[in-house]
């Protein structure tokens, strides 16, 4: 091989060798910033055919109807707790430390992002409230299919309208 040959081999094989890593190094970055959603059985049950759960200090989103008398809230802070429910029945507690939002109250689709301290326990750093009747989130929509004692006024062209 000749010298011009074998230099050309060599800043092809750096250039690869480089891009690789830095590939490596972006998917390492962005790992640490997906945050998956669950509904509240997703998160007991587990999600999928294999029932995978997320582990004990988790980032994650979680959707879910606000069950009413459920808000607890703390006097002398802005600590605030709720449990949230789906159509599958399983009830998880959400602990927020902050200021909620204006159309935040019981009964109300919220999706809440924090991280899992137990099996049924989330410490959320931001709590979304749904702003109008038209619309949520696809999966947030399915989550509360069938939960028409909740929220009667969610017709199922509503639902579907949402999917799309």
């Amino acid at each position: 091989m000749n010298p011009r040959r074998k230099k050309r081999m060599t800043l092809l094989a750096a250039v690869v060798i480089g891009l690789s890593a830095m590939t490596g190094l972006v998917l390492y970055a962005l790992q640490q910033n997906i945050d998956l959603f669950y509904t509240p059985t997703e998160l007991v049950q587990g999600k999928g055919k294999e029932q995978l759960r997320p582990e004990v200090g988790q980032r994650l989103r979680i959707g879910g109807l606000v069950v009413p008398g459920s808000v607890r809230r703390d006097q002398q802070s802005l600590k605030v707790s709720f449990d949230l429910v789906d159509a599958g029945g399983e009830q998880v507690t959400v602990r927020f430390d902050g200021i909620l939002p204006d159309l935040f109250r019981e009964g109300q689709g919220i999706v809440a992002q924090g991280h899992l301290e137990n099996a049924r326990t989330i410490s959320a750093f931001e709590v979304l409230a749904k702003h109008d009747e038209e619309y949520m989130p696809p999966e947030v929509a399915e989550a509360l299919k069938g939960m028409e004692h909740f929220k009667p006024e969610y017709t199922e062209e509503q639902l579907k309208g949402s999917r799309s």
